[in-house]
């Protein structure tokens, strides 16, 4: 061969290699990863303790600056207004009743979580997703029913609410045999399956908040270079309250306000995180929480913005939630949506985002990423139903009309509520007849339309029918068709 066409052959060679080269490093720098998810979960906040919804005498700036850079979901509710329910409802996309999931379980609760059921953890981890639990757990507290069970790889928190133990509204060990709070077990802080250390005091539950932080930001730092899923279900402000020592004494409005303070601050560790390690950019970030505001705690309770009612109650102020997502890139910035949407619709639309695959089984969860790109028109979710304790469907809501059935409940309206830390009375047989209310001239629920507009009442029965058929309704005696059971440990 002359040195000619060796010099030819050995440029065409480079050539080739090097355009190789280069079409791989440009698909590289085209091909979207898979993103990151966070989901905040507070327990029992209400819908106006957060600045931008209401809060006042403290301030939120890191929720405020999530909400700037994001969508704020102003009709978003949760799966049920009680712990266990709302939880098993977010991990499945299902009603809970649906799944055997009812009110809040105990420490000594035999049943949990279905293995048979699919949660987002084992969504995203078929796609090689790393996956965490820190804080609340409360679908079940045997070992069958964790999170290590339930496709979670890590876990440190508590196993249900942190009102379970043996220790009085004051804050001092019960010893009155008599006082039904001393029938609660020690309260433990769980590390995988095993139990950690007890929570005795106080002092103790002044330290969750930042103990889940730092777990939740040694999590992201040692997984910043695959795809991870963080669940972060805060203890707080759900009641005994408790700061820490950096937030104590910092609000306006006392302990509720300094408690809020310093989830806003654990908000505020997680995005400083993320942005360290350049993950900002790549990272559904999702805050809300499980049910609304325990009022008959008084100052050391929530605030439900004007809604009626509270946790415990099918009424606005029990299950609608502040929503906040962000996603840059996809969510656009400083958007507000007023559609319905809901904690259940977050496994479906998380299977969608990373291409998981959906479970086989029937859920009532919609997708809603087009309410998250803003798109016009978009509606996903036209209808939710509202149901409390052992399968009683209480009220059905068709866009702006809402029918609550009759039935009876929770009621905080007529009593004084407690104090610092002590609760109130409330009645828990308050009795509702059958009532339509306009959601968007009165989310308070003050003004029963019914007799103006029966064609709405009809319709909206109708849908109450549909959904008795398929779940059962304890209220009218009807057993569903489509309901699963709940996990049991023998």
């Amino acid at each position: 061969m002359s040195f000619r066409i060796l010099l030819i052959t050995i440029t065409a060679v480079l050539f080739l290699s090097s355009s190789a080269q280069l079409q791989t490093a440009s698909k590289k720098k085209t091909e979207k990863k898979s993103p990151n998810i966070i989901i905040i979960f507070c327990d029992d906040m209400g819908y106006g303790d957060i600045s931008q919804f209401g809060a006042t005498m403290y301030t939120t700036p890191n929720l405020d600056k999530l909400a700037t850079q994001g969508m704020t979901f102003r009709q978003f509710y949760a799966a049920e207004a009680v712990c266990s329910a709302s939880r098993a409802g977010l991990l499945t996309g299902c009603y809970p009743n649906r799944i055997g999931i009812f009110n809040a379980l105990m420490p000594w609760s035999k049943n949990g979580l279905s293995s048979e059921e699919k949660t987002i953890a084992e969504i995203v981890k078929e796609k090689n997703y790393a996956t965490a639990a820190f804080g609340k757990w409360h679908v079940g507290c045997q070992k069958q029913f964790l999170p290590l069970q339930h496709g979670f790889d890590e876990y440190v928190g508590l196993p249900y609410s942190n009102d379970m133990w043996p220790v009085d509204f004051d804050g001092n060990p019960i010893t009155d045999t008599s006082n039904w709070k001393s029938k609660y077990p020690p309260l433990p802080l769980i590390q995988g399956n095993e139990t950690l250390k007890t929570i005795n005091t106080l002092e103790d539950q002044a330290t969750l908040t930042t103990l889940y932080t730092e777990k939740a930001v040694d999590f992201i730092i040692r997984n910043k270079n695959k795809p991870f899923f963080l669940y972060l279900p805060h203890s707080m402000p759900h009641v005994p309250i408790a700061a820490s020592a950096k937030f104590r004494g910092k609000s306006k409005q006392g302990l509720y306000g300094d408690v809020i303070m310093e989830i806003d601050w654990s908000v505020g560790e997680i995005m400083k995180t993320l942005k360290k390690y350049n993950l900002e950019q790549n990272t559904l970030v999702i805050f809300t929480s499980d049910n609304g505001p325990w009022l008959n705690f008084g100052n050391h309770a929530g605030n439900t913005g004007g809604l009626r009612e509270g946790k415990g109650a099918s009424w606005e102020g029990g299950q609608k939630e502040p929503c906040i997502m962000r996603w840059p890139g996809v969510i656009p910035a400083g958007t507000v949506c007023n559609k319905i949407a809901s904690t259940i619709d977050l496994l479906p639309t998380l299977a969608a985002i990373t291409n998981g695959k959906l479970p086989d089984h029937k859920i009532d969860g919609v997708n809603i990423l087009s309410l998250m790109k803003n798109e016009p028109g978009a509606d996903p979710r036209r209808i939710f139903y509202y149901y409390y304790g052992v399968n009683k469907l209480e009220a059905v809501r068709k866009d702006q009309w809402k029918l609550v059935l009759p039935h009876t409940g929770r009621s905080y309206e007529g009593f004084a509520p407690g104090n610092d830390g002590h609760p109130g009375k409330t009645d828990e047989n308050r009795k509702t007849e059958l009532a339509l209310f306009d959601l968007r001239r009165d989310p308070g629920e003050r003004y029963d339309v019914k007799d103006y507009y029966p064609e709405i009442v009809q319709d909206l029965q109708q849908l109450a029918e549909e959904a008795r058929e398929d779940l059962g309704d304890a209220l009218t005696n009807r057993k569903g068709k489509y309901s699963r059971k709940a996990g049991y440990a023998e």
